[in-house]
């Protein structure tokens, strides 16, 4: 079993930055492949951002590449989305998610273990 916790969601403007955290207790942290989804008012969860058990191979949906940064940190057994030049448009409830594949996959149904959600707003 895996839990994770997300946090550092809120209210941004448009043009600013968050950074969610998703801390994760349980099985080693390192033997999982993590991601990043959301979920905008009213529509399906959707891919985000996913990245390796290493750090070393990291995908993003085009909607966030340039703005949008992943990363994980093994030691403190948490995942960090870095969320930059955020839009209106980005405005959901975000989810962490641990993969036990050694790569990262993109579809929500592969993954093990959700986090509760944070929620990311952005006021244009």
């Amino acid at each position: 079993q895996v839990q994770l916790v997300e946090s550092g969601g809120g209210l941004v403007q448009a043009g600013g930055s968050l950074r969610l955290s998703c801390a994760a207790s349980g099985r080693t942290f390192s033997q999982y492949a993590m991601g990043w989804f959301r979920q905008p008012p009213g529509k399906e969860r959707e891919f985000v951002a996913a990245i390796s058990r290493t750090g070393g191979t990291t995908y993003y949906t085009n909607s966030v590449k340039g703005r949008f940064t992943i990363s994980r940190d093994n030691a403190k057994n948490t995942l960090y989305l870095q969320m930059n030049m955020l839009e209106p448009e980005d405005t959901a409830v975000y989810y962490c998610a641990a993969d036990s594949s050694v790569l990262p996959r993109v579809v929500a149904g592969s993954y093990d273990y959700w986090g509760q959600g944070t929620q990311v707003t952005v006021s244009s």
